[in-house]
């Protein structure tokens, strides 16, 4: 059976969801009662925020390291951090970001879509993901934050602007997502010439000045690399979690394999890679052409400690009289099929 050593020697290197410093660092292991007739521990855990998605989460990566290792049932407690600590490994800055960040409205889940190059169907993945999150009965927004080569708003056949309610932007709502992009705000498709900082500012914007109403998700369109804009993004949202997005294509992957480094290096967690464009299927002989080579989604998998979360073939949307969404697959269509086990993997990862 553990003994009370054993068990802080076990929890220390967990670390806590907020604060992202271990239990070691933070002294967050604050007592240990074992009885070991029962084989039964009790813990209590002193964290940065308290009653939280996140706690659920930590309690049961918890449970699951000490019955791993010998606990039959384990009892958890939880208490907040004094001031003191949270204030050593949380300065006020990030704190404010994370209260502020969304108006004072509840926080959804925050989910960046990256990749290496453009080109790959990052965009693509971003809205069926975002569809097929809606059609599990999740409450969804979309932030076309790639600025520069913003194509949400065409993808899912949007025509209208958005609406001015007193001092907030009112998002555009099509196939139940709401959708807020920079290519509102241009006029006949125009290029943007605009500089760091102010585009800074405009995403800024998308999150304060936007009434998202209660979401569930909000996924961040990036654009493709590392460049200031992805980087703002990162600094902007202190707890997003981030999908990759590649081909099979060698090069495709070891150029997202930097985006995937930039998430972690700024403590974001990697949910998984979507390989796109992974293989055309003929009609006629149902054999499977691997047009841009295999085993980039696996090898970037690999190379950044995740799992691949679905591999998608080249298809078109069915036509839809009536129904211009180009790039959106329906609900009974392959892709949409295969984006609705990769949406139910992305909610088991966000929600366990």
């Amino acid at each position: 059976m553990l003994t009370q050593e054993e068990v802080v020697e076990l929890l220390n290197p967990v670390k806590d969801p907020f604060l992202h410093r271990t239990f070691e660092e933070t002294g967050g292991v604050k007592s240990v009662t074992i009885k070991e007739e029962k084989k039964h521990v009790s813990v209590k855990v002193a964290i940065g925020k308290t009653n939280t998605a996140e706690q659920m989460q930590l309690q049961q990566e918890i449970v699951g390291i000490l019955k791993k290792n010998g606990a039959t049932t384990v009892g958890l407690r939880f208490e907040q951090l004094s001031d003191e600590v949270i204030q050593k490994y949380q300065p006020a800055a990030d704190q404010d970001k994370e209260e502020t960040l969304m108006g004072g409205a509840k926080q959804p889940h925050f989910i960046t879509v990256a990749s290496g190059k453009g080109g790959v169907g990052k965009s693509t993945v971003t809205v069926n993901l975002a569809m097929a999150l809606m059609r599990l009965g999740k409450k969804v927004g979309i932030i076309d934050a790639d600025i520069y080569g913003f194509s949400v708003p065409d993808m899912m056949g949007i025509e209208n602007r958005p609406a001015v309610r007193g001092e907030k932007i009112i998002p555009v709502e099509r196939f139940g997502v709401k959708v807020i992009s920079m290519g509102f705000f241009v006029e006949d498709n125009s290029p943007i010439i605009w500089r760091g900082p102010m585009l800074g500012k405009m995403l800024n914007s998308f999150f304060k000045e936007v009434e998202w109403g209660d979401l569930d998700y909000l996924l961040l369109d990036l654009p493709p690399g590392t460049g200031d804009i992805a980087m703002d993004v990162h600094e902007l949202l202190p707890t997003s979690k981030e999908v990759i997005v590649t081909t099979p294509h060698p090069t495709a992957a070891f150029v997202a394999a930097r985006a995937g480094q930039m998430a972690l290096k700024t403590n974001h967690e990697i949910l998984g890679v979507v390989e796109n464009m992974a293989y055309f299927e003929s009609k006629k002989t149902g054999e499977k052409e691997y047009v841009f080579g295999q085993g980039g989604g696996e090898k970037l998998a690999e190379v950044l400690k995740t799992k691949v979360l679905g591999q998608l073939p080249l298809q078109q949307p069915y036509e839809e009289e009536d129904v211009f969404a180009p790039s959106v697959y329906q609900q009974d269509h392959p892709l949409g099929k295969e984006y609705h086990k990769i949406a139910s993997k992305v909610v088991a990862k966000m929600e366990e």
